[in-house]
């Protein structure tokens, strides 16, 4: 199965001002993203408030992807929910529409606690898209599914024919590591956390990664995999280190998706408002933060 090198980006969902989901946005959206290297879209997921969004506007939001971007592009449908009938619906629905693939984090609830209840979930849903390959969106921090991935690769080969790999958003190099020499590397282990690309290129050897930050910040990011591949590694260091500075910023305003959002509106590309229960910015923050952004002179290098 085609392995994914460099990054893909997990796009905000662009919503009108009253909360309504905008398509307008998505063709410029794509421009962008393929404009500063990315390599594809991991659409509705957590950066996406894809739970938040009801399964017709997934559909939409899919469909608008597919269509928008350039040949090559790949689109990443997140299809999880806690619904696993609905799941299935949203992957025949990207199969059909020509998705690259699929993907789904572990459902909040009923929260999974043994790696046989989420083999068994990514099972179901595999088999609404047999011809995609599937991935399984690794982010225990949202779901609370702190299972080794290792042992759910042992279970999981052989079982599912779509299994591709994982998008591994966790903080453990060295589980990612023993996940990525699994069966000779079998399985495509994408790096999920824009923080560590530097030390898990040298430690775990990766090779893609789908990251949230790399919606304003990714052609830095993307730089660090140049750098690290020329063997220049004081240039992938301060890459690294910058954009850690942005995380850190970005960390002063409830995070990614409530202030990386807001930073596509100070890049040029409002994307709009979050939907309840996030807490949006105030003019003040979105102020606040551009000084922050300035400081360390984001937008002399962000994505344009």
């Amino acid at each position: 199965m085609e392995k994914i090198f460099g990054l893909i980006d997990a796009p905000f969902t662009p919503f009108t001002a009253t909360g309504e989901v905008n398509l307008e946005p998505i063709p410029a959206y794509a421009a962008l993203l393929a404009r500063n290297d990315m390599k594809g879209v991991f659409i509705n997921g957590s950066s996406g408030e894809g739970y938040m969004l009801t399964e017709e506007e997934r559909m939409q939001l899919a469909e608008a992807w597919v269509k928008a971007v350039p040949e090559g592009f790949k689109v990443i449908v997140h299809v999880g929910s806690t619904c696993v009938m609905s799941s299935k619906r949203l992957a025949a629905h990207a199969q059909k529409i020509g998705a690259w693939g699929i993907g789904a984090m572990a459902t909040p609830f009923p929260k999974i606690g043994r790696i046989e209840e989420l083999v068994k979930y990514c099972e179901e849903i595999a088999s609404g898209a047999p011809n995609l390959p599937f991935y399984y969106y690794h982010i225990p921090a949202f779901n609370g599914a702190f299972l080794s991935m290792l042992d759910f690769l042992k279970a999981v080969d052989g079982r599912i024919p779509n299994f591709a790999g994982i998008k591994y958003t966790f903080e453990s190099l060295y589980e990612y590591n023993r996940c990525r020499r699994y069966a000779n590397g079998k399985f495509d282990m994408l790096h999920g956390q824009d923080e560590t690309i530097l030390p898990c290129l040298a430690m775990g050897g990766a090779q893609g990664g789908i990251g949230g930050t790399t919606n304003y910040n990714g052609k830095c990011l993307s730089e660090i995999i140049t750098a690290w591949q020329a063997g220049d590694f004081e240039r992938a260091r301060e890459l690294q280190e910058f954009s850690q500075d942005v995380i850190d910023v970005i960390c002063h305003y409830r995070g990614n998706i409530v202030g990386g959002k807001r930073i596509m509106k100070l890049i040029g590309l409002d994307l709009g408002p979050n939907r309840v229960p996030f807490q949006n910015m105030t003019d003040e923050e979105e102020e606040a933060m551009k000084k922050e952004l300035e400081a360390i002179n984001f937008f002399e290098r962000c994505n344009k």
